[in-house]
């Protein structure tokens, strides 16, 4: 296929040439109805540029094909059969991915230390999860993705299981086995989605680790917005094989998607598609040499744990993304939550996840020498202004095993039950009635249905004293816990 072509953009730049006037949304009319105040800010080019599909980039019929045309390029770029683009961000497409593969009361093996959002999946879509718990790494006190074999034991255990959505790469850079856990799946005749949010970048560099659609998932949603090149919310489902039918899908996505997909997005995941494929190889390279180079000087920094090859040698995670930088910070004394705070104000250097051990800086095709210098720099100043931070109180971490809870109701009962809030000291024992997911980067240790321990207990409120957020609690204090009424 011709990558030099890029659909949405040109079906943008004739709209702007043809000077169409519309009569229709969006309201702004391009811009001459905006804010003066807005534009100085975000630019003339977003509200030019923010035009509907039908009756705008293409006419009400659809006749010039303008997104499917852009959706076939991105397929045949990353080796997929079929690509639809999504606008609402990964949340959503994992939610219709899901609900494409199991419906309501249906079983879906799941990686337990998913997002936030496919809880939020299991809930909206009643699906009943068999949770797969990750491998936990009890020196780092970090979650890898489940094995082969943990995949194998679930589906021994459920039989009637509709399929596998597997989390890679996770926030901190550790990759599954995608390849093997497929295999599982396919000698049960169940598709493997994998939710590779965090890499988009993968199909276009040899030496990144293996991409999705290349180690025979049948689905794979990537958030192209996270290590990409497109804006925010930009999504897309690639799908290939025929263990998932392309019809359910777009329906299932059609069902959850906004009528209002933002040009914005499709233009800007046209204009990436064709700039990987033409030029993704040489500024990929450039990338893994850079973080070569920050690892190396990063290394040499006294108290800094950088999270790299061991891993793999361990046997702990089958690949890992050197794009995604982690590094353990406790041994210069504090936390990850207060190195992302210091840096942020004294740097303003905006770390991308922070927990109670560790941060992580990912780097991708548009650093240069600049951010390269800016991330060593900054980093070796914490490490220099370490002892000023004071200290706070600690995190009590949970042990291996104290993260996997037992599942009394299903998400969706818990969620919409009759509930209570009960103090902390109370809540051991109690079914959780809401999803508290410590942010970044986002994965609930308690899920609606669990059952609340007291080692949860003391790790959340320890952590909320040393600065864990946790937006998603009804009560982002812990003071009180959200419980099913008793």
């Amino acid at each position: 296929m011709d990558h030099s072509r890029v659909p949405v953009l040109e079906a943008l730049e004739a709209f702007r040439r043809r000077g169409d006037v519309v009569y229709g949304p969006p309201g702004h009319k391009q811009g001459r109805g905006a804010d003066p105040r807005v534009v100085e800010i975000v630019g003339e080019g977003v509200f030019a540029s923010d035009v509907l599909s039908l009756n705008g980039l293409d006419d009400r019929r659809q006749s010039q094909g303008v997104i499917s045309r852009a959706e076939e390029l991105m397929a045949d770029a990353v080796g997929a059969d079929r690509a639809f683009f999504s606008t609402c961000g990964s949340s959503l497409s994992v939610r219709a991915a899901m609900l494409a593969v199991a419906g309501p009361g249906e079983k879906l093996l799941i990686s337990r230390n998913s997002h936030k959002s496919v809880v939020g999946a299991v809930i909206v879509n009643g699906v009943q999860p068999v949770w797969v718990h990750p491998r936990f790494d009890p020196e780092r006190h970090l979650a890898h993705p489940p094995e082969p074999d943990n995949v194998r034991r679930a589906l021994d255990a459920h039989p009637d299981a509709k399929g596998m959505l597997l989390i890679t790469p996770t926030d901190w850079g550790s990759c599954a086995d995608i390849r093997g856990v497929a295999r599982v799946c396919h000698d049960r005749d169940v598709p493997l989605i994998v939710d590779e949010a965090w890499g988009a970048h993968l199909p276009f560099h040899p030496d990144l680790p293996s991409w999705g659609m290349d180690a025979d998932a049948d689905l794979v949603v990537t958030s192209v917005h996270k290590m990409g090149g497109a804006i925010e919310q930009s999504s897309v489902f690639h799908l290939q094989g025929d263990r998932v039918s392309p019809e359910v899908l777009k329906q299932r996505e059609d069902l959850l998607g906004t009528t209002s997909a933002s040009s914005l997005v499709y233009a800007t995941l046209d204009g990436w598609r064709r700039q990987m494929v033409e030029q993704g190889h040489d500024l990929l390279d450039v990338a893994l040499r850079r973080s070569a180079r920050v690892r190396e000087a990063l290394g040499a920094l006294p108290g800094l744990d950088l999270l790299g090859p061991e891993v793999v040698r361990e046997g702990l995670t089958a690949e890992l993304d050197p794009l995604k930088v982690t590094i353990d910070v406790r041994g210069l004394g504090i936390s990850g939550m207060q190195a992302a705070e210091w840096l942020r104000t004294h740097c303003h250097v905006d770390i991308g996840s922070s927990d109670a051990c560790r941060v992580s800086a990912q780097l991708t095709h548009a650093d240069d020498d600049h951010t390269e210098r800016v991330l060593i720099d900054s980093l070796r100043r914490l490490v220099e202004r370490a002892d000023s931070l004071g200290r706070r109180p600690e995190v009590r971490l949970p042990a291996a095993g104290e993260l996997e809870l037992e599942q009394a109701m299903l998400p969706r009962d818990a969620f919409f039950a009759a509930v209570e809030h009960v103090p902390a000291d109370k809540a051991a024992g109690r079914i959780a009635a809401e999803m508290i997911s410590p942010y970044p980067p986002g994965v609930p240790v308690v899920a609606p249905g669990e059952v609340v321990t007291p080692a949860v207990v003391d790790y959340l409120r320890s952590g909320v004293a040393a600065g864990m957020l946790v937006p998603d609690a009804a009560d982002p204090s812990l003071e009180t816990f959200r419980v099913t009424a008793a």
